[in-house]
Formats: structure tokens, C-alpha cells, sequence
């Protein structure tokens, strides 16, 4: 196959029907924080089958994007389907996709909106080594009923932090995708993490 051929692959088979299932099934982890649903696009280069879903779903010619590490290998493809520009800084995107938190700047560089405008906030897409098992979340907020649990291997207890440090700056902040595999959670920018000592194998 082709350079050009493997560029042209990963897209969704029917897009009209599965963009629209893809969204729903995007809109329903950001109304129900901490639950795990499965988004099944095909694995393209630098991006695993639910990551390749949402740039599908929610990426376009207005949608700046910002790809980390290996990321970086799908920025042919994003231009082809989903005509998105790329971002070389972190702080102009509004998609920004990383493999791992290796990969990703300071969370307060990214853009986090403004009081006025909160949602022209950069969304962040991560890669994780597991959803349902690793370290204890338990999470708060809007959409959550008392409290629920999310399971996460691969971000440290500093990124946690970090990530809670932008609380104090609410309505502005990052919503966050949590990507591994087929597998698909969101963490809304008004979900409070709490992280437990105690792992779920």
C-alpha cells in the first residue's frame, strides 16, 4: 500500500451514520463522567480507534489541532479527513492529542478560555495504558449522582494535581477525553478527581 493509499484509510465507512453515533456516544461520557463506552473507528498512525473517532467526530477546517509526540504521525491523515489545521502551539489549539502525559506541555498552557468565552478552550484527548484498571479516581460534579469511580492506568499523581489546579480558574479550564484503545471517558473541566492510594487491578 501506498503512502498515499494508508493516508486515505481509518476514516469512518459510513460517515454520515457513524459520525452521528460516535457523537452521541461522546455527548453521553461528557454528560455521565467516569463511564467507559467503546468507540470502534479504525486505528490510524500516532492515534489509537477512539481518539481517531473523535478527531472524526469533532475536528474540522475550524478546529485547530495540536498533536504530541507520537501524534505527530497523524497529521497527514487529520489534514486529509477531517481538514484540520495543525497548531504548532499548544496554546492555539482546540483539539490537542498526546500519547501519553510524557508528551504533554503544562496543562495551563493550552488555551483554558476566557470568563466570557470558556468554551473556546482547547479539549484534550489522552491516551492512557488503561481504563477499568490503575489508580482509583473518585469523581464529583455535575452529571454525577453523590460520587462515582473511574479506574485509570498511565497519568501520574501530578498530572492529577495539575489538573485540579485549574479548578480554582472555573468556568475556564480543559475538558479531557481519556483514550485507550477502543475505549473512551471524559472528564468534564467541573469533575472534581479525587485519586485514591489504593490501585483496581
Amino acid at each position: 500500500m501506498t503512502a498515499a493509499a494508508a493516508m486515505r484509510t481509518g476514516g469512518f465507512a459510513d460517515p454520515a451514520a457513524e459520525s452521528q453515533a460516535a457523537f452521541r456516544t461522546l455527548l453521553d461520557v461528557l454528560a455521565r463522567p467516569g463511564r467507559i463506552a467503546e468507540l470502534k473507528s479504525a486505528a490510524v498512525a500516532g492515534l489509537s480507534p477512539a481518539a481517531s473517532s473523535v478527531a472524526l467526530t469533532l475536528c474540522d477546517f475550524e478546529t485547530p489541532v495540536w498533536l504530541g509526540g507520537a501524534c505527530a504521525a497523524a497529521a497527514d491523515w487529520l489534514r486529509f479527513h477531517c481538514g484540520a489545521p495543525l497548531a504548532v502551539d499548544c496554546g492555539t489549539a482546540r483539539f490537542a492529542f498526546a500519547p501519553g502525559i510524557a508528551d504533554l506541555p503544562d496543562l495551563d498552557l493550552f488555551d483554558l478560555g476566557s470568563d466570557e468565552f470558556p468554551d473556546r478552550s482547547t479539549t484534550l484527548v489522552l491516551e492512557v495504558a488503561s481504563l477499568g484498571r490503575g489508580a482509583a479516581l473518585t469523581l464529583s460534579g455535575p452529571g454525577i449522582a453523590g460520587t462515582a469511580s473511574l479506574a485509570v492506568a498511565g497519568p501520574s499523581a501530578a498530572f492529577w494535581q495539575a489538573r485540579a489546579a485549574l479548578g480554582a480558574l472555573f468556568p475556564r479550564g480543559l475538558d479531557l477525553f481519556l483514550t485507550s484503545g477502543t475505549q473512551i471517558a471524559a472528564l468534564p473541566r467541573a469533575t472534581r478527581v479525587e485519586v485514591s492510594p489504593c490501585t483496581s487491578r
